[in-house]
């Protein structure tokens, strides 16, 4: 790998940005493509769907045969609220290889009893939130029902572009919020990322299976093309 190219790819990676190698096997030629810069190459439709699988691998295009070897950044999990269902939700997303970060003010529940093997910050997320560096390859859950909380948290998951935005409560609770959200400068376009009622719509009522339904809307959002389709 050349000079250049190795030294744009660890930039791309330290800065967190996805990022594709191809090489020409028959060549050896290779060339980079960074995710900004994928709706424009010629492999667009592969290149997308390799970043949502996260999987290497050959493919047959261009006349060649090409290996892509694909770099995305690992995932990150922030719940906002130290609740049960988040006591479920932390070892389902480490399962699946997120890092997960439980951040809420309310030191009585925010304690590494509670959430071992876990990160928890027992601060208010406009002090907890910037230094964690939340980017698009974050999924973000707001989880406290207190919009004290839940609100401020919510409009930094939209500016930092999770890739996924959820938030429990139910159509009416969701309604309120958006006009509170409204208020602070959210846009429609903003609000309508926001999954509410958070979670697919699997008949879920304990906190465990609430915690399986959010997961799996997140793993919908993260792998396939669109996300689920409310």
């Amino acid at each position: 790998m050349k000079l250049e190219l190795l030294s744009t790819l660890n930039a791309e990676r330290a800065a967190r940005r996805a990022v594709i190698v191809v090489t020409n096997v028959e060549s050896g030629e290779q060339r980079l493509v960074t995710a900004a810069d994928v709706a424009a190459d010629p492999l667009k439709d592969v290149l997308e769907e390799r970043l949502r699988s996260g999987k290497s691998g050959m493919i047959e295009a261009e006349g060649a045969r090409l290996f892509l070897t694909v770099y995305v950044p690992p995932p990150r999990l922030v719940v906002i609220g130290a609740v049960h269902i988040s006591q479920a939700l932390a070892p389902i997303a480490r399962l699946l290889g997120y890092d997960v970060t439980i951040v809420d003010p309310r030191t009585a529940f925010a304690t590494a009893e509670r959430f071992p093997d876990v990160s928890v910050i027992a601060e208010w997320p406009d002090v907890a939130l910037p230094p964690l560096g939340i980017d698009h390859y974050t999924a973000f859950v707001a989880l406290t029902h207190d919009p004290k909380i839940d609100d401020p948290a919510l409009l930094h998951a939209i500016e930092r572009e999770c890739f996924y935005i959820g938030a429990l409560g139910s159509k009416k609770t969701h309604a309120r919020r958006i006009e509170r959200l409204k208020a602070k400068g959210a846009t429609d376009a903003d609000l309508s990322r926001i999954h509410a009622p958070i979670g697919l719509d699997i008949g879920a009522v304990s906190p465990p299976e609430i915690a399986v339904a959010i997961m799996g809307e997140i793993t919908a959002a993260r792998r396939l093309e669109g996300g689920r389709r409310r």
